[in-house]
């Protein structure tokens, strides 16, 4: 289950990357390569960025928005979510 939850917490920013990508695609006069090579990471860090900051200084239901409620648990492992 860990690495499904992994999985879909990474895969999910960089979904919204894409598809913010592929709409200013078609808004902006933007070189393709461009678009793929730069816009893509850069949104989908931010993306990951502020809702795992939302996580953990607001409320873990910013969760949902990165594909799943809770950050993966490793065993043996520190959480990836700091205790408060």
């Amino acid at each position: 289950m860990n690495l499904y939850v992994s999985l879909l917490r990474t895969g999910v920013p960089a979904l919204v990357g894409w598809l913010v990508a592929l709409a200013a695609r078609y808004g902006l006069d933007l070189d393709p390569a461009a678009l793929a090579g730069v816009v893509v990471p850069v949104v989908s860090f931010l993306y990951y960025a502020a809702l795992r900051t939302a996580e953990v200084y607001l409320s873990p239901r910013w969760g949902w928005l990165l594909g799943y409620a809770r950050p993966p648990q490793y065993p043996g492992g520190k959480a990836a979510l700091p205790s408060s």
